[in-house]
């Protein structure tokens, strides 16, 4: 699947809650994660492959330089035993203090930026076979979950950039939407 470079309106557009989860879905998110794979990412909203949709893929078991941490019911988990995690219609909590990390997006080629969010996040969310899951998640998990259901809430990480940081990307972003015009 091509991924949805910025400047595409659908990056912009609030995912349609998943009610039934169909064979077509099942595909998705089966293409979604080959997907961000190839391309060497964490995570993948619906969205960034042309789908306005409550769904994103998330692997982060790979990861050894920026650690994660995960429970199920006051439990601590293995990550690589949930990944990669597919999840229909998510809901955050945010919670932990407030920590600074470096953030890229698969859609922004080639920017990288330090972005303030929550250290700790609680998700609930579907699985592909319908049961309903509630976890915990801290480090690059957290970031990443917030990173990807913001996407799914038509929320980009540049609207989570301080406004030097912001400023300082404007000719990258510029050239970005200008590239995406032209192809589009």
């Amino acid at each position: 699947m091509d991924i949805v470079p910025y400047g595409d309106p659908v990056l912009r557009a609030k995912g349609e809650r998943i009610e039934t989860i169909t064979d077509e879905i099942r595909a998705l998110a089966a293409e979604m994660i080959e997907t961000m794979r190839e391309a060497h990412g964490v995570g993948l909203a619906a969205q960034q492959v042309g789908h306005a949709l409550q769904l994103t893929v998330i692997d982060v078991s790979e990861v050894d330089d920026r650690p994660s941490r995960m429970w199920m019911e006051g439990r601590e988990v293995n990550i690589a035993d949930w990944s990669p995690l597919i999840l229909i219609n998510p809901e955050l909590t945010l919670g932990g203090g407030p920590e600074t990390g470096t953030e890229g997006c698969l859609s922004f080629p080639n920017v990288v930026a330090d972005i303030r969010r929550p250290s700790r996040v609680t998700t609930r969310a579907r699985l592909l076979d319908g049961r309903e899951i509630t976890f915990e998640a801290e480090g690059l998990l957290a970031r990443a979950l917030q990173h990807e259901v913001d996407h799914l809430q038509g929320v980009l990480f540049i609207d989570r950039m301080d406004t030097a940081t912001r400023a300082g990307l404007a000719g990258k972003l510029k050239r970005l939407q200008k590239a995406y015009k032209r192809g589009a």
